[in-house]
Formats: C-alpha cells, structure tokens, sequence
C-alpha cells in the first residue's frame, strides 16, 4: 500500500485551529474564481464546491452545494454543471482521484474550476527551513507539504479526463515583521504541518535560527520578510460534441506558409 502523504486526523486538528483573521488567501482564492467564473460565456445553474473552509466559500458562492474535501467527495454523478475544488486540492492523498470525482459529477459540458497552492508557495522558507536544520543536525525532517509544479499539475486534468484543460498559476507575495509571524500565521490559516511523515522532535534552535537566516537572506529595507504563495488554478471541461475538437494532422486546407507570408522551402530528401 502506497504511504500516505497527509495525516487526515492531523489535517483536520490543524483546520479546526485555523482563525478568521487567517483566511485571506482562502478569500483571495474564491475571489478570483468567481472573477475568471464571470469570463466564461456560460450560465451556471446547479454549481457543487468542494472546500474545507465552507463559511468561506458559501459567502462568494451562495447557491452552491457545499462538499467536504474527505478522500470520498459526496458528489451525485452527472448532477452538477460547475464543480469547484477550493483551496484544499494541495492535501489530497490522491488528487488524481479528487478530479475524478469531480468530473464524473459534472453533466456534459459542465465545467471544473480548482484552484490549490502550487510549487513556488513559501519557496523562501522552504530554503531557509533546509538550510538551517542540515547546518544544525546534518539532516531534514518534513516540515513543509510538498506541492506539484505548474506543469504537472495541468496533466492531471488529462488523466482525470477533462477536455480543453488549461493551468495557470497567480502568485501573490505577503509581508511579515519575521519568520515566526509568518509560521503564526500558516497556523491560522489551517496550513499547518499536518504531513503523515512529520518529525515529532524540533530541535528548540530550529526556528530562532531559521528566522535569523530568513531576515539575512530576504529582509527588505523596512525590516519585514516576504513570503511568496503560488496559487495554481485548474480548469477544464466534461466532453461534449459541441466542443471544438483538434483537427486531425494533415487536414488543414491552409498553408502555414501562407498565413505567415514567406516562401515555402521544400526540403531535400536524403542525406
């Protein structure tokens, strides 16, 4: 059996520790799914959000189904014309699953809209966090949740199944007086270590001196601390025959040559 990455009982302590005044990126996220929600040329009828933080989502998405993020989504096949994955996509022991789950909720041309943390997200204290534990025990211990790179998280949405998928990636930068604020912080957020491979020591020197190599490296000339999250967002669609299709390779009834305007060169044959 595959070793789990996330501790589900660990994950769901740190959730219930996470605080309002913590949930601005949560904010920033259903924000911004709403804003690219209101790009797409179709009317949404019966929507479904899978979330962890449904007071959050519920306030941006009033007449959505509200779903939890447990390993088993409760999502009826085929019932919903939007799906949407919340800001929790990041913790799934299966992600792959999660989108199956999601797609297989959608009716034909129902759309899927996820947006989860991605690779770049706290890339300063990722640093710093390794450095400062290697010089102090000569090892590392997990600290932080592993996240999936652009790339590789878009190629998800084709194994789950999805047509048109597109990923892209919103980054956002926030401040802190210091490292430990930032650490607070993560806590009040409900994005707290809660990996099932976690270390259960901390050597006490671990974050004094990590927050002291953070300020070297990255301080700004007012004396505060930038913290980068990658916000990734994941959209694609359930196949329908009204969807434009890819043309088959030889069928074009244009030459490239000609939509760019130069001479076409035939090349020789052989060596």
């Amino acid at each position: 059996m595959t070793q789990r990455l996330t501790d589900p009982d660990r994950l769901s302590l740190t959730r219930a520790r996470a605080t309002e005044d913590g949930m601005f990126l949560q904010e920033e996220a259903a924000f911004e799914a709403q804003d690219r929600l209101a790009e797409v040329n179709k009317r949404f009828t019966r929507p479904a959000v899978v979330t962890a933080f449904p007071e959050i989502w519920r306030r941006f998405f009033s007449g959505a189904r509200i779903v939890a993020d447990t390993e088993t989504l409760d999502l009826t096949p085929g019932a919903h014309d939007l799906v949407i994955h919340g800001l929790s996509l990041h913790w799934a022991n299966d992600p792959v699953g999660q989108l199956i789950q999601c797609f297989r909720a959608l009716e034909p041309d129902g759309f899927f809209l996820g947006v989860m943390f991605g690779g770049e997200t706290l890339s300063e204290l990722r640093a710093v966090l390794a450095e400062t534990e290697i010089a102090l025990s000569g090892g590392l211990s997990p600290r932080l949740l592993p996240m999936g790179e652009l790339r590789d998280l878009g190629a998800l949405l084709q194994r789950a199944g999805f047509a048109q998928p597109v990923a892209d990636n919103s980054k956002r930068t926030v401040t802190y007086s210091d490292a430990l604020a930032l650490l607070h912080d993560l806590r009040k957020m409900g994005e707290g270590n809660a990996l099932a491979t976690r270390s259960s020591r901390t050597p006490r020197a671990l974050f004094p001196a990590a927050a002291a190599r953070y300020a070297e490296a990255f301080q700004d000339a007012e004396g505060r601390i930038p913290a980068t999250f990658d916000l990734v967002f994941l959209a694609g669609w359930a196949p329908h025959e009204s969807q434009q299709k890819p043309l088959r390779p030889g069928s074009a009834k244009a030459r490239l040559a000609d939509a760019l305007r130069v001479d076409e060169t035939k090349l020789k044959d052989g060596p």
